[in-house]
Parts: structure tokens; C-alpha cells; sequence
């Protein structure tokens, strides 16, 4: 990691034993758009999608604030080339069950489906208990309970945690009926509100900005999550052969604690601290150590690459914006 104050030993050790893309960029420099063009190998603005959805679109089929259903997910790809296909955490690509994550080629969701969640279950569900309460019909997406393929979830860890605990059950399922699988780990972390576990402040007390604590703590958070991951895939013995890519959705924020130094801009600006992004493969049995990577990459190749890797197909009239 290029910080100084935040320190991420999991995600550190698979960069420096992969690859580091140096000039990495997301397409588009906030959360919704981004995310499409991850997913469908376009530019959102190509495909009617250049802005975040609203906040609290509607559950029911009405609703067409969503990805066009002509566009084919790579989830969709992969599942039909024989991979068991996962999204866990923030989806923000449609709430309506036309949309859903279930229905664009993922086996199972468990996360949300709106732009964010709060990150305390015990906090988030008696407020969202008293709003109901309250007969109140337009509750904050942040608030809602988190979701299984359709079914609502009590859930009780912080929720990094949780995403990662549902990440390692997935890649020992996949492991247990011997299935390739292709895992969409979509953490909400370091995205506000930003609220961290007393223990992960404590590492970070040496940090006098309150909020660059609190980030700082969040990261540690998922920082904790992806070594749970990597011994999960040790123990399943799927470690050496699986590419892990590692990347943001946009830049930092530059008002909740993030630092894109030496980068102009913040999350939203069409300055490089905007769009361009961490990255590294990780991929043990592909991937010499060590390398840095300097040329320009997109988060619009992922699409193409993981069609190669798979040995799938490209859909029929599937247009492609990267390599």
C-alpha cells in the first residue's frame, strides 16, 4: 500500500506475490456506473446507466431503474460455461426482481441491494424495526435487512465481516462439489457511513483525524476479511489456482477520510483521484511474483479476460468496450 498510516498486511502480501497494475482505471468515478460497466464490459453511458440509482427505487417490476436486460452480466457467461457464480454485498444495480442478482447469472446473493449499508445489525435493525413502527414506506436502503437469494436475514456480525464469512463458505462449497466458481466479493467498506469495531480503532489510535481513524479501521476491516479468504482457499486447496483481482470502485473520498495522494480529484471527479485505482492479480500457478504492470488497464477487460480464462463464449452481438 502506498498509505503511511493504514496498514493492510493480507492484501500487501498477494500484490507483492502478483502483479501490481500501477495505471489501473474503473470506468467511471462513482459507485452504480462503475459497477455496470465491472459487470457488463461497457461504458454505463453506453447502455443508459451514466448515474447511481435512486436511493429507495421501488421492489416491484414497474421499476426500470436498472441494467438493461439485453445487457449480458459476465456472471451470466461464466454460470453458463459450468462456473458456480456468487455476488456477496452491495449490488446497486436494480432493485426490482426483474433486475435481481439471482436473475443476471448470479447462483447467490447475499448482501443488499441498494448503493450502501449501514454496518451494525443491532443498530440499523431497531431503527429500521421503529421506522416500520412508524409506518413509514419509504425507508433508507442503508437500513433494510440484508437478503439470501430472495429471503431477508437476521444478520448479527458487523457487516465486512459478514461478507467475508460468506465469502469462505462459498469457496468451501465450491470446493466441496467440485465446481469452478467465479466469486463477486463487493464490500461496502471503506463507503460511509463510516463506522468501524472498537478493536480495529484501537490499532489506528496513533491517528488524530477521527474519520481517517474510523476509514483506517474500516479497511483493516476488509484488509482482516481477505486473509480469511486466502486461508480458505489454502484449505480447499484451490489457492494456487484461482486469480484473485483487487481493485475499487473509484477513487477515495476525499470529505470521509480517504487520501488519493499524489493524485488530483476525489470520488466523482473526472481528475485522475476519481477514476483511477488500486489493482493487482494474484494467480499462483499463472502469474510470476513481484511484477509491476505500468501500462493503462480498465475494469472494462476484466469482461474479455475472465471469458478467456473461463474458455467461454462471447455472446452473440455482445458488444465488449475492452480488451
Amino acid at each position: 500500500s502506498g498509505s503511511t498510516d493504514i496498514s493492510i498486511p493480507e492484501l500487501d502480501n498477494l500484490a507483492n506475490n502478483g502483479t501490481i497494475f500501477s495505471s489501473a482505471y474503473v470506468a467511471h468515478p462513482f459507485c452504480g456506473p462503475s459497477r455496470a460497466s465491472l459487470l457488463t464490459g461497457r461504458y454505463s453511458q453506453e447502455i443508459g446507466t451514466p448515474f447511481n440509482l435512486h436511493g429507495n427505487s421501488s421492489r416491484n417490476d414497474e421499476d426500470n431503474m436498472g441494467i438493461p436486460l439485453e445487457e449480458t452480466f459476465i456472471s451470466k457467461v461464466l454460470n453458463d460455461a459450468g462456473y458456480y457464480t456468487s455476488v456477496i454485498g452491495k449490488w446497486h444495480l436494480g432493485n426490482s426482481p426483474k433486475y435481481h442478482p439471482n436473475k443476471r447469472g448470479f447462483d447467490n446473493f447475499y448482501g443488499f441491494l441498494g448503493g450502501g449499508h449501514d454496518y451494525f445489525p443491532a443498530k440499523y435493525q431497531k431503527e429500521y424495526e421503529k421506522q416500520v413502527n412508524a409506518g413509514n414506506n419509504n425507508i433508507r436502503d442503508y437500513l433494510h435487512p440484508l437478503e439470501h437469494n430472495n429471503k431477508t436475514v437476521k444478520e448479527t456480525e458487523y457487516i465486512t465481516d459478514a461478507l467475508s464469512r460468506e465469502a469462505v463458505n462459498d469457496i468451501k462449497l465450491a470446493s466441496k462439489n467440485k465446481e469452478p466458481f467465479f466469486m463477486y466479493l463487493s464490500y461496502n467498506a471503506p463507503h460511509v457511513p463510516l463506522e468501524a469495531k472498537e478493536e480495529d480503532l484501537e490499532v489506528f489510535k496513533n491517528i488524530e483525524d477521527k474519520e481517517r481513524r474510523t476509514y483506517a479501521a474500516m479497511v483493516y476491516a476488509v484488509d482482516r476479511g481477505v486473509g480469511n479468504i486466502v486461508n480458505a482457499l489454502k484449505e480447499t486447496k484451490q489457492y494456487d489456482n484461482t486469480l484473485i483481482v483487487f481493485m475499487s470502485d473509484n477513487g477515495g473520498n476525499f470529505d470521509h477520510g480517504a487520501n488519493n495522494y499524489p493524485l488530483k480529484g476525489t470520488k466523482g471527479d473526472a481528475w485522475e483521484g476519481g477514476y483511477r485505482v488500486p489493482m493487482f492479480f494474484h494467480y499462483p500457478n499463472k502469474l510470476e511474483k513481484g511484477k509491476q504492470f505500468v501500462y493503462p488497464v480498465s475494469a472494462l477487460d476484466l469482461y474479455p479476460t475472465f471469458v478467456n480464462l473461463a474458455k467461454a463464449a462471447i455472446p452473440n452481438g455482445k458488444i465488449l468496450d475492452g480488451k
